[in-house]
């Protein structure tokens, strides 16, 4: 299927796949030429995305994603390119600006600005802010953050400009609380959910509440959806899936493992895979973007052949 666009349709959804960039470092390392690798093996595969998150300190060690994202445009082809999230608050609006807007124009206006406050208290710590304050200082930086790509400020009149006008779409992370929702309809042009800290069930009622906020605000319903940071691993291997949990991913995240166990995470046989994207799917899902644990570009071959080919 090699250039073929990586679609499976599933009761009411047609879901798109996108690619995270691998930039945490899982026993590999990093190069330049694996990163790039990496992009050409998701335009062949027929993604339509390819993604890169953003931390300063985090519990493995993380290439930071606006530069790799930078660093691959030219082997991405026509994929769009997302921060999935990238944050004002830690960055900065202006410096975050300043990227954005270079990672726009070097791909020629492919780009989508996924924002959030973060998750991490390390990283608030490590530039001096309190991380309780997160979600106020967001509200704020999401706003100049929207108004500097829009060249709206006189005070800080950015150049040169992004291609796309008057800005790039800026997409706001949630993890579905009430609050958080009322950002995603405050802010956003779509809503980015986590793939670990949902499930179909959560996901169906998020986007109803999405709606009626949407309805209530008197703007355009349905947004565009994603769900983010899928984190994949086909193995028919039992044990191999439970390492996976067990010893990779759980002690990354901080998470019990029975709690990873029950999400709809692509981790374990091919059919149990496809089941968990299908169930996303039906509840609403409109594009997932998947992240290999291991064996990168293999997983990202067996995601298109076993799972998304068997929908």
């Amino acid at each position: 299927m090699p250039g073929t666009e990586l679609r499976v349709c599933s009761g009411r959804a047609d879901v798109e796949y996108g690619a995270h960039l691998p930039l945490i470092d899982f026993g590999a390392g990093y190069s330049l030429r694996g990163l790039k690798a990496y992009a050409r093996a998701a335009v062949d595969s027929g993604y339509r995305y390819l993604c890169a998150n953003d931390h300063l300190l985090f519990s493995r060690p993380w290439l930071d994603g606006p530069s790799a994202l930078a660093a691959v445009a030219e082997e991405s082809g026509d994929l769009t390119l997302a921060t999935t999230v990238s944050l004002p608050v830690v960055r900065g609006p202006i410096q975050l600006a300043k990227a954005l807007t270079a990672i726009d124009i070097l791909s020629d206006g492919r780009l989508v600005v996924g924002v959030g406050p973060g998750s991490s208290a390390r990283d608030y710590a490590a530039i001096g802010l309190p991380f309780d304050d997160r979600w106020r200082r967001f509200d704020e930086a999401v706003a100049f953050l929207c108004s500097l790509l829009a060249g709206e400020d006189a005070a800080v009149p950015l150049e040169p400009r992004p291609v796309q006008h008057p800005r790039p779409p800026v997409w706001i992370a949630s993890w579905g609380s009430t609050p958080g929702l009322r950002r995603v309809a405050r802010h956003g042009e779509g809503w980015l959910a986590s793939a670990y800290n949902t499930s179909p069930e959560h996901l169906r009622d998020c986007l109803a509440r999405l709606d009626e906020e949407l309805v209530l605000r008197g703007q355009q319903s349905p947004l565009p959806n994603a769900i983010v940071t899928a984190w994949l691993y086909v193995t028919e291997d039992g044990g191999e899936a439970e390492r996976m949990l067990a010893d990779v991913l759980s002690p990354m995240l901080g998470r019990p493992v029975d709690v990873l166990r029950s999400l709809s995470l692509p981790i374990g046989p091919a059919e149990v895979c496809a089941e968990r994207v299908a169930a996303l799917a039906a509840a609403g899902a409109q594009r997932l973007f998947v992240w290999p644990l291991q064996d990168e570009v293999r997983q990202l071959e067996l995601f298109r052949d076993r799972v998304a080919a068997s929908g």
